[in-house]
């Protein structure tokens, strides 16, 4: 071996073994993820917590003292934040573990029988009395192998990157805690009809499975499960078994449909629903929202009694358009630190409006709505530090300005004249704690976005795509006085964007540029592209901080 690697590993075994016994394990656990790959924070910090690894600390939650550990990681080197996290502020939002740092994780791992990987060119002569199976993608998927090599009354959890296989899950499992589908391949709604026989699942996350469109009522089983996630699934309705999960605390939900509308064909053929499924999937208020909402995401239908689901902490992607009943259910829950709704019209909006006043605890809040569906909102939840509003707003709802503690804004809405666009960036604009602000698919009737001086004293992260009706962007001396990353997408169309200002921009550190453009129209947009790429090119260069243009 090359002694200065040799020198390097030495080191780094040197601060594994200094590691404190709590955060080895939670150190050895990351193995079970392929090379270079994005760990997204949220999934694993879900994961530690349903394998029990936070240890119990005085006046923290289970998932603040998780967070401490992955941040102590960080701290020691032992993991590198992901450079995709730039874009959620100074918060990191994913990691990935240095491949030398890795293989240090596997060997221990696979000496202590922690991890089990199943990967190209692993021995079949290996017993796994494994905690946890990884299976890889480039593995062969063999049956007789796999039955041969894992011993499946140990296992605890297990993750599957690739396709997927019906031999993978057996009710000999009785101990398994974590199963981790995300992004799985060839995963279809008969192969989870046992998954009820899986009594001590905390994490079932099925995420990116968009063949799965039904979950088997014997999901109720499942009383220990605190996360499921079904985003990127094809799923419509929830089972009414789902009320019996007490202890449930995250919910996270949404199916794609913009591009790919569903129709009855498309649920039949493709997603393997019988005829009475897509029926009523269409028919009876699931999916037709969606459709005649032509939104990117469509959510699901919950159930009745959802009240009775005491724990839950995060709602996400939950459709409301048809029925009273499950906002107020909603409204209920006062455990909520986060919720994510769609289908708030003129026949629910007091209904929404007087359930949002009643969850005091709620930090994090994303709605799809029509216009002036949110304006009766009166004593908006005082911890909230995360909005996400889309749809036909009109204008800005008054009680934003009452929002102090609000950190992170998206914004997607219409406003009808300059005077009600000013109206809104100088509310916006007084927010002590905002710093991070995101404008998307906005139609502005007026010609100009102006930043004026001292206002959005706190932005660190700006990002814009898509304006429309918007043909130039003005930064005075003095706006945005900590603006470290501003991003721009979409902005060669509708006849391009002028942005200014950029060289008085005291703090900025960096300028992501984005342009997508229809081939049909590329050499007009191909020159606008250029024009704006040397607008910013050359404003930065005058800008003392020299900040980093990146074109993506």
């Amino acid at each position: 071996m090359n002694p200065e690697l040799e020198a390097i590993i030495t080191v780094l075994n040197k601060s594994y073994d200094g590691l404190p016994y709590h955060l080895k394990s939670c150190f050895l656990y990351l193995s079970i993820f392929p090379e270079d790959y994005n760990i997204k924070l949220k999934r694993l910090l879900r994961r530690w917590i349903a394998e029990g690894y936070p240890g119990v600390v005085r006046n923290k939650s289970t998932e603040e003292v998780a967070e401490s550990y992955f941040m102590d990681l960080i701290s020691r080197s032992m993991l590198l934040p992901s450079q995709r996290s730039i874009c959620d502020g100074k918060r990191i939002g994913s990691c990935q573990v240095h491949d030398l740092i890795r293989e240090i994780g596997i060997s221990k791992s696979m000496e202590g029988n922690l991890v089990l990987r199943l990967e190209e060119g692993c021995s079949l002569n290996t017993q796994g009395t494994a905690r946890h199976l990884a299976v890889s993608s480039n593995w062969e998927r063999d049956q007789g192998a796999f039955e041969s090599i894992v011993d499946m009354s140990r296992v605890r959890s297990i993750t599957v990157f690739g396709e997927w296989e019906p031999f993978f899950l057996s009710d000999k499992m009785r101990l398994l805690r974590v199963l981790d589908l995300e992004d799985t391949t060839g995963l279809v709604n008969h192969h989870l009809e046992h998954i009820g026989k899986l009594l001590h699942l905390r994490y079932l996350s099925l995420r990116g499975c968009e063949s799965i469109c039904h979950l088997p009522d014997t999901l109720g089983n499942l009383r220990q499960l605190d996360t499921l996630d079904i985003r990127g699934t094809s799923i419509v309705m929830l089972p009414q078994t789902i009320i019996k999960l007490q202890k449930l605390q995250h919910l996270h939900a949404g199916f794609p449909t913009k591009g790919n509308y569903l129709c009855t064909r498309h649920l039949l053929h493709t997603y393997g629903f019988n005829q009475l499924d897509a029926c009523t999937s269409l028919c009876c208020g699931a999916a037709t929202p969606c459709i005649m909402m032509d939104k990117d995401y469509g959510g699901v239908v919950l159930p009745g009694g959802a009240r009775k689901l005491k724990s839950l902490h995060t709602i996400r992607g939950v459709h409301v358009a048809y029925g009273d009943a499950v906002i107020q259910e909603i409204g209920r829950l006062s455990g909520l630190r986060k919720l994510g709704v769609m289908g708030i019209n003129e026949k629910n909006d007091v209904k929404f409006c007087s359930a949002i006043s009643n969850l005091s605890r709620l930090e994090s809040l994303s709605v799809q709505s029509d216009k002036g569906c949110l304006d009766d909102i009166t004593s908006p939840p005082k911890n909230l530090r995360s909005l996400k509003l889309e749809g036909r707003l009109g204008v800005l709802p008054e009680w934003i300005k009452k929002l102090q503690n609000l950190v992170k804004l998206k914004l997607s809405f219409t406003t009808s004249s300059q005077v009600e666009q000013d109206a809104a960036m100088e509310v916006l604009g007084h927010l002590p704690n905002l710093s991070i602000l995101r404008l998307s698919g906005c139609l502005f009737k007026a010609g100009e976005l102006h930043f004026q001086k001292d206002a959005f004293r706190s932005i660190v992260v700006f990002d814009v795509e898509g304006l429309g009706g918007i043909k130039s962007v003005n930064f005075d001396q003095g706006a945005m006085p900590e603006l470290e990353q501003l991003k721009v997408t979409d902005a060669c169309k509708r006849g391009g964007i002028g942005f200014f200002g950029l060289d008085i921009l005291p703090s900025i550190k960096e300028v992501l540029l984005s342009v997508h453009f229809k081939m049909d129209r590329a050499g007009t947009e191909l020159e606008r592209e250029a024009r704006l790429k040397e607008q910013f090119r050359t404003q930065l260069a005058r800008n003392p901080k020299k900040p980093i243009l990146k074109m993506e």
